[in-house]
């Protein structure tokens, strides 16, 4: 295959990559993905899809605890560490197949190796540092991804000390369990860990668990996760970890100076993510790298013509579903459609799976109120959902951030049951640009949790129903 020619090769295969090849095969190019581990990439293999399957296992767990409420008696209930990480990774294999025939389907060309950029539009394909193949294409897509970040003296081992990948594969539940970071990564597998019964401690640099989250449904999410044993601190910083047989010990110091020594049998680092730069030729281009992510500009174009870049290794927010729309957008405009809209960032959801669930799309009211924006704000609680209580799941709530003068919906906030499958009812309200107007006009069914979506928006308006 020396001296192919492809319109497009795409470099990682990802939620952004594999996507973006489908979209451009559908509009006619010939296209080349260039994966050098796992198709669908981390969020398919090591990410997105194999944590949700541990939560799904730790949540039966925890209906089970629950099932006399139920009125049901479970005896003999136990975790089996193995058989759950067996499902999860069999799931993830599973998917991974299904994007090897997705590809092939599409007539996408997979070319196992590692890439790298020669310039000229010319690539250069290894296994094991020696070139096997060198391609040529019109346009060439970054989609390489990021890897957890490791803080220096603090570098995941995989034995007492984990990433993510690490934590995805654990043979065992630890008894003492440290988690450093509460982002979603973080707090998912916090909350994971804490139901199968581990002593779970949350530390968090800032001053307040899901800080990218509103302020009120940090707080509603930390008193819950407290209520359920975990021990949540912030406004922290972890100074060092000490590994000893017995464990590890963590120096702990608070924004006052005050210092504090934590052992745990296991650490898992979550403190945010890396771009995948290294090693990719960007040397012989003019793709330019800011903080290990390569700068684009709204039609993910690099500072090299004809190369472009997605999802994490383009920047934030750091979610496979931006990838894949990034991934589309891009094709879309590389083939010439008509009807391309950048990426708007402010539509694009967040959802954190642990339990209590939490999602959100646009601006929180603090970011509302700092933008200039006279803000009406609604709240429901899930206490006063009747699927809610019907379900045994009445804690959290809904709330709506809408302008006053306008009536356009700036934001949604959820914590509670299954927001991270209601939230795209205000997503697609977002896109639509719905006011007030016609989501009070909107009939919802009943009983759903889906509701206290519409009460939320009553509340704003000063006509909830049902609290």
């Amino acid at each position: 295959m020396a001296g192919q020619e492809f319109d497009l090769v795409i470099i990682g295969s990802g939620p952004g990559g594999y996507v973006a090849a489908i979209r451009a095969a559908q509009l006619g190019l010939s296209v080349a993905v260039v994966e050098r581990e796992n198709l669908g990439g981390i969020c398919l293999n090591w990410g997105c899809i194999p944590t949700k399957a541990l939560l799904r296992s730790a949540e039966v767990y925890h209906l089970a605890k629950e099932s006399e409420k139920y009125g049901l008696k479970i005896n003999e209930l136990s975790a089996d560490i193995n058989a759950i990480v067996k499902r999860s990774r069999g799931i993830a294999k599973q998917l991974n197949s299904g994007v090897g025939h997705l590809l092939k389907k599409n007539k996408v060309e997979v070319l196992s190796g590692h890439a790298r950029l020669l310039g000229q539009g010319r690539i250069a394909v290894e296994v094991d540092g020696a070139v096997i193949m060198e391609v040529s294409a019109k346009h060439i897509i970054l989609a390489t991804g990021a890897r957890a970040r490791d803080l220096p003296g603090m570098e995941a081992d995989g034995k007492q000390i984990w990433n993510y990948r690490h934590a995805l594969v654990a043979d065992s539940i630890p008894k003492r369990l440290l988690v450093v970071g509460s982002g979603a990564i973080g707090i998912e597998f916090a909350s994971f860990f804490n139901t199968l019964g581990a002593e779970v401690t949350v530390v968090e640099v800032l001053d307040r668990v899901l800080p990218v989250e509103d302020e009120e449904v940090s707080a509603l999410a930390h008193k819950a996760f407290e209520k359920q044993g975990m021990r949540i601190l912030t406004g922290v910083q972890v100074k060092g970890l000490e590994k000893a047989a017995s464990g590890v010990t963590a120096s702990i110091e608070t924004s006052d100076g005050k210092t504090e020594a934590i052992v745990a049998d296991r650490v898992i680092m979550a403190v945010g993510i890396v771009g995948n730069v290294e090693d990719l030729g960007l040397e012989n281009t003019k793709v330019k790298v800011d903080r290990t992510h390569v700068e684009v500009d709204q039609w993910l174009n690099t500072g090299e013509p004809g190369v472009y870049a997605i999802g994490d290794l383009a920047g934030p927010p750091w979610l496979a579903h931006k990838a894949s729309h990034e991934g589309v957008i891009c094709v879309e405009k590389i083939a010439g459609v008509a009807d391309v809209h950048p990426l708007n960032a402010m539509n694009v959801p967040g959802c954190t799976y642990c339990h209590p669930q939490v999602a959100s799309v646009g601006l929180t009211e603090a970011a509302a109120t700092a933008a200039g924006h006279k803000v009406r704000v609604g709240r429901f609680p899930f206490l006063g959902n009747g699927k809610a209580i019907a379900l045994g799941d009445p804690e959290g709530m809904i709330k709506t951030v809408f302008d006053d003068a306008t009536g356009e919906l700036l934001g949604a906030h959820m914590i509670g049951p299954e927001v991270t499958e209601l939230i795209q009812g205000y997503v697609v309200a977002r896109t639509l640009e719905t006011t007030e107007a016609e989501l009070l006009h909107t009939i919802f069914p009943h009983p759903t949790l889906s509701e206290a979506m519409h009460e939320s928006v009553l509340d704003a308006m000063g006509r909830v129903i049902h609290f």
